[in-house]
């Protein structure tokens, strides 16, 4: 298993990560197989989206945040009930297909880390399958 460091910048954001995954894809030679992505916060989560127009993302947060909008009456007492909805929402893990040594995405596809209670240092598990 390999560990990504992620250090974000504000409350909410996302961050591509799919460099950094495609670089843990080559050191560790795997040419065919499954890449297990698994963010151990429960205020973050993990998508795969387009990633040729930043807007989409902007989209996304803005939306995300009309629907579940951070400081309602919520039980949670820590002030981020928000957070750890949006995270329920967009989910701690994903896998994607590696072949011929890349990962198989779409066109204008990549794979965000998604920040919902940052400013915050995470890590992002990496464990790659061979098939």
């Amino acid at each position: 298993m390999k560990i990504l460091e992620v250090h974000t910048k504000k409350r909410c954001e996302f961050i591509d990560i799919t460099s950094q995954v495609s670089r843990v894809i080559r050191e560790e030679k795997l040419s065919d197989g499954i890449c297990l992505v698994f963010c151990p916060h429960t205020t973050a989560a993990l998508t795969v989206n387009e990633n040729a127009d930043p807007s989409v993302c902007s989209d996304i947060i803005n939306h995300l945040s009309k629907l579940v909008p951070e400081g309602k009456d919520y039980a949670h007492l820590e002030g981020n009930s928000d957070s750890h909805i949006k995270s329920s929402l967009l989910g701690a893990s994903l896998q994607v297909i590696v072949e011929g040594g890349k990962l198989v995405l779409g066109t204008w596809q990549g794979i965000y880390f998604c920040e919902f209670d940052g400013p915050r240092s995470r890590k992002i598990f990496i464990k790659l399958v061979k098939t």
